[in-house]
């Protein structure tokens, strides 16, 4: 299901201010429900909640370049993390990229968005751990 991009500057504030926060090495997520949820779903051809996801990555980062090829990364890993199982709807996820994040590749930031997914317990079914064979 296709989400719904965040581009109100005060939704991205209520999410940092009063959203559930994950660090990684080069994102952080913040999860916050989103009472706009229920006229969004009344305006969705298929009636479903869904969630609001915003990108936020600084000027600090670099360029327009290096700022576009780090969503563009960040976007790849966000689509790779949802295959490890279905995220909870009606909810407002901003990522925002950290100064690391340009020299990492999508997997690196799967692997933390999954963590951070799972931390702030965003996925409807916990997805299964895998055994390990250390024994």
């Amino acid at each position: 299901m296709k989400d719904i991009a965040i581009k109100e500057n005060h939704l991205y504030q209520k999410a940092y201010r009063n959203g559930e926060r994950a660090n990684g090495k080069h994102v952080t997520v913040y999860i916050l429900r989103d009472w706009g949820a229920k006229r969004q779903m009344l305006c969705n051809p298929e009636k479903k909640y869904v969630n609001r996801i915003g990108l936020s990555v600084s000027k600090k980062i670099g360029g327009a370049v290096e700022r576009n090829r780090t969503k563009r990364i960040i976007r790849a890993g966000l689509s790779e993390a949802r295959r490890e199982g279905e995220l909870k709807t009606g909810y407002l996820i901003v990522i925002a990229a950290k100064s690391g994040a340009p020299e990492s590749n999508s997997r690196e930031i799967a692997s933390e968005l999954i963590h951070a997914f799972k931390k702030l317990n965003m996925y409807k079914n916990a997805p299964k751990k895998e055994e390990s064979d250390a024994q």
